[in-house]
């Protein structure tokens, strides 16, 4: 049976908190971490079924159209089995939540690096020498790779205008008006894409690094050319994504299309060169932020344009402005979008797409703002919160904000800072610190879960995928929490799309839409049980493995009496993101030193403090959230793709020339969360934290490295070129 559910409304009932069996919510280690740490769990290039090929990417060198003049040579030479120029295969990874196939084809390369053929031999080796000796000739075209030598587009959709911008500019007693950028970046996640596919005659079978398989698995059969229902995706494992594995990748479709010809399974692992420029990167962003205030720091006006870039026939486009509609108040308010077509490889979604850059740069120019009003950072961003959405007037969910700035300050004791900066100097370094708000959207998508219940324990069934998140972990919790059973007697199967489809892991929407299915399955197993009882499903205690209802307490297994039940949850959004405006609130605090030898800037202490609704496991979010903020530490100091200014290739394309912070960069990191119920979230009152420690994260240090020395720098990342340049002005 199933237990379906829309959310339309608040949640009045809190269901969640009458469970008895006391583990959500708590410091919970991962059921998946033993066999991540010992090698046992199996990624997507790992199997070797008997007979397997491999396969090999060719890439165009450059744009234009492409020519393969010796392709009857490279047939011919040994162990080669196929040398495929498929117009089914495709230009770059599907956006994310597309469910249909990316653009297309192999005569027309639209990017240096693009997939242009496979090569399938005996062995990889073999693979990749052919690959290596099929000549690619181009006829190369005019194509523009800088975004700010083309005429934009300006999307309908995207731009907003309320009351005068222009004159609050003009009326205000403080403005700040300025243009930040940030770089392209990557993903950069651990696992590079790989794919294994085999094919029966009738049945796909794709084992992919991949991260909604329900997604996924139409966009590959769209592809190909096959009914979903013949496509069978399975993604247990995922080595990181951020948005990277959103969509149905190159190596997906190639080693499909060569399996369903050779009728062999044939592997298709990405080098990490591959990885770089053959999947969606994040797009550089030019951003005009213009802020009016009064004496006191209070905004008048608030105005946001940015630039993004994308290849031509891609609907994705950077939301850089999404938080900047409702993180603060201002009666005057010039939100703009433009998107330059060139031809560099794909944008599309990287974590916290939008927020990540856009919150970051705008978060230091309220810093500037504040320095300029004489107004403390902390106390500027606690005069200008918004009672209500600024531009729909719509309540929101929750809004912890305040909490976050107060709670966070306190604990990083940001009171002891001096308020000007260069005021503290340790020999050569210069220390000081700054801060950030954090702002992310909150959205639940339709998602399903099945839960299997016997006397020896449940098992939880979803396609949904763990790509490092945690969902194993958090969705046994769920489901043990609900049936009243120790955690070890909850397995949890995933990514499997023989399994009801779940919402997948992107857009921080997992634990909440995916959760809340399971929440649901669990739901109705209670039922089930409270009708074998003959009494209600709120009459129930479940408490480790034992049903107690009255004055009768029995073991599960004899009120199962050898039966198995199964319970099925479906979770759908609803009206409830039309009635309130949901986001995650946080702040973060750093402290740096910078050189003023070397230029260099060194990472001394961070703090966040966030509110993401009820918080159902404190390790993993922890986690997730230490993983943002540090990669807020990669966009403030050292990660930028960099693109060859003729053609547009990625030049840093690899993990030793693309700088991610490694152990030595990282100082504490310390989270705190604020209690938070959020009855417009769904049952449980959750909502997404996967995302929200990355936002803001790198505005907090660029602000600090200002404190410490009095350069104010707006281009990302703070380089030590960068850092020297800006010290130089400052005593010119």
């Amino acid at each position: 049976m199933t237990y379906e559910m829309k959310i339309d409304s608040r949640e009045e009932t809190n269901r969640t908190d009458d469970m008895a069996q006391g583990v959500l919510g708590t410091d919970s280690a991962r059921p998946d971490g033993i066999l991540k740490a010992t090698g046992a769990a199996t990624y997507a290039a790992e199997p070797h079924p008997e007979g397997m090929l491999h396969g090999f990417l060719r890439r165009a060198p450059r744009i234009g159209q492409v020519r393969c003049p010796n392709l009857d040579e490279v047939r011919g030479m040994a162990g080669v089995r196929l040398v495929l120029r498929d117009a089914r295969m495709v230009r770059n990874a599907a956006q994310g939540m597309a469910n249909e196939a990316p653009v297309q084809g192999v005569d027309e390369a639209e990017y240096a690096g693009q997939p242009i053929a496979l090569v399938v031999a005996d062995s990889f080796e073999q693979a990749r020498h052919a690959a290596q000796r099929l000549k690619v000739e181009i006829d190369g075209r005019d194509a523009p790779v800088d975004p700010q030598a083309v005429t934009p587009e300006e999307p309908d959709d995207k731009q907003t205008a309320q009351g005068d911008l222009d004159a609050a500019m003009r009326d205000a007693a403080v403005t700040v008006d300025a243009v930040y950028t940030t770089p392209s970046m990557n993903s950069a996640a651990m696992e590079p894409h790989a794919a294994l596919a085999e094919w029966d005659g009738e049945q796909l079978t794709l084992r992919g690094a991949l991260q909604m398989l329900k997604f996924n698995r139409n966009e590959l059969a769209d592809s190909v050319g096959l009914d979903p229902e013949k496509v069978r995706l399975l993604a247990p494992y995922v080595g990181g994504g951020f948005g990277s594995k959103l969509g149905i990748s190159a190596d997906c479709v190639a080693a499909a299309l060569a399996a369903m010809e050779l009728g062999q399974p044939v592997r298709v692992v990405q080098h990490r060169r591959n990885v770089f420029e053959v999947n969606t990167r994040r797009s550089e962003t030019r951003q005009h932020i213009r802020l009016a205030a009064d004496s006191e720091g209070r905004l008048t006006g608030l105005g946001h344009e940015t630039l993004v870039s994308n290849l031509p026939q891609e609907s994705f486009a950077e939301p850089v402005l999404q938080a900047s509609h409702f993180a603060y108040a201002a009666a005057n308010r010039r939100l703009k979008m433009q998107v330059a077509r060139i031809n560099r490889p794909a944008a599309g979604s990287v974590r916290a797409p939008g927020e990540a850059v856009g919150v970051t740069a705008f978060e230091v120019a309220m810093d500037e703002l504040a320095a300029a009003a004489g107004v403390d950072p902390v106390e500027l961003r606690l005069r200008n919160i918004p009672d209500t959405d600024p531009e729909s007037g719509k309540p929101f969910s929750s809004h912890r904000l305040r909490e976050a700035l107060t709670k966070g300050a306190e604990r990083f004791g940001w009171a002891d800072r001096p308020a000007a900066p260069r005021q503290r100097r340790e020999g050569e370094w210069w220390i000081g610190t700054g801060m950030a708000a954090a702002f992310r959207v909150n959205m639940i998508i339709e998602a399903e879960a099945r839960i299997r219940l016997t006397g020896e324990g449940a098992t939880v069934e979803t396609d949904m995928t763990d790509i490092g998140t945690g969902s194993y972990a958090i969705l046994q919790l769920i489901a043990a929490e609900l049936l009243g059973l120790p955690q070890d007697q909850v397995t949890v199967s995933l990514g499997d799309t023989a399994h009801p489809p779940g919402s997948g892991s992107g857009g921080s929407v997992g634990a909440a839409s995916t959760g809340t299915a399971v929440w649901l399955a669990g739901m109705e197993l209670r039922r089930q049980i409270a009708a074998r009882l003959g009494c209600d499903e709120t009459d129930l205690t479940l408490k480790d493995g034992a049903v107690v209802q009255g004055n009768t307490r029995q073991s599960l297994g004899d009120v199962l009496a050898g039966a198995a039940l199964t319970g099925h949850g479906h979770v759908h959004p609803g009206e409830a993101s039309e009635k309130v405006r949901q986001a995650t609130f946080g702040a973060h605090f750093a402290e740096v030193a910078v050189s003023d030898v070397t230029g260099e800037v060194r990472m001394r202490r961070m703090q966040g403090t966030f509110a993401a609704g009820r918080i159902l496991n404190l390790r993993t979010a922890r986690s997730q959230c230490h993983g943002g903020m540090i990669w807020g530490i990669g966009m403030a100091l050292t990660e930028a793709l960099t693109h060859d200014r003729r053609d547009g290739h990625v030049v840093n394309r690899d993990l030793a020339e693309y700088h991610v912070p490694v152990n030595a960069d990282v100082p504490k990191l310390d989270v705190q969360f604020l209690e938070e119920l959020d009855p417009w979230a769904g049952p449980m009152q959750a909502k997404g934290i996967g995302e929200l420690g990355i936002c803001g994260a790198g505005g907090a240090i660029l602000n600090a490295i200002h404190h410490a020395c009095g350069a104010r720098l707006r281009d990302f990342p703070a380089t030590p070129d960068r850092v020297l340049a800006a010290l130089d002005a400052l005593s010119a």
